[in-house]
């Protein structure tokens, strides 16, 4: 399972018309990331300015995207890290996977002016900022409560522990480093030092049969 997976098909069905292009969503996402890269605030890139950067119609944009927030959110979706793979070979191996894609993510946002600059915007757009919550940002959390629930199903997690604060738990010390405090220290082992710590706190003790 991937990030992706439970992520897919959140955003809305396209408009009716011609197939999906992927070679045409590549250099609609590129134009806006280059307009973007110039200095052109969201607020400004209107369909039409997008179109012309693009080198396709105004209606190639509408038969993909219904709107700009739904586009703007593939934009920054293609800006981030490719969501991972998880190897399913246990629970830790799946949270520190998830936490280190978290990471580099975080290291992407620092180098990336353009990424910076996006979610700087987004949040000071309320309709963009609540459709990349709705098909990102949900979706991701959702599949990392999964994850949770169901090893606590397998008994790798105390029965008594709520998996939703427990996602707080395990994801909040990488917002707060990479998110919060562009400054904040995001070392290599970082994503296994979270894990293992929280996960002493989760896990039914040695020896005690899963209750």
């Amino acid at each position: 399972m991937t990030l992706a997976d439970s992520t897919a098909g959140q955003r809305g069905t396209p408009a009716r018309g011609r197939p999906r292009s992927e070679a045409l969503e590549h250099a609609i996402i590129e134009g806006v990331l280059t307009l973007l890269e110039d200095g052109v605030p969201l607020a400004e890139l209107s369909m039409e300015r997008i179109a012309r950067t693009a080198g396709v119609g105004k209606a190639t944009i509408y038969r993909r995207w219904r709107g700009k927030e739904e586009l703007f959110v593939d934009v920054v979706r293609a800006a981030e890290p490719a969501e991972p793979l998880l190897p399913g070979t246990s629970l830790r191996d799946d949270l520190v996977v998830m936490l280190e894609w978290m990471r580099r993510r975080g290291l992407a946002g620092r180098s990336s002016a353009v990424l910076r600059n996006v979610h700087a915007q987004m949040k000071s757009s309320p309709r963009i900022w609540a459709a990349y919550e709705t098909s990102v940002v949900r979706p991701r959390r959702n599949a990392l409560v999964e994850v949770l629930r169901q090893a606590q199903q397998r008994g790798e997690i105390r029965a008594d522990v709520d998996v939703r604060l427990a996602y707080d738990l395990l994801t909040g010390p990488m917002l707060l480093r990479s998110v919060l405090r562009p400054d904040g220290d995001l070392p290599e082992d970082l994503a296994e030092r979270i894990v293992d710590t929280v996960m002493e706190g989760l896990c039914p003790p040695a020896g005690e049969p899963p209750r």
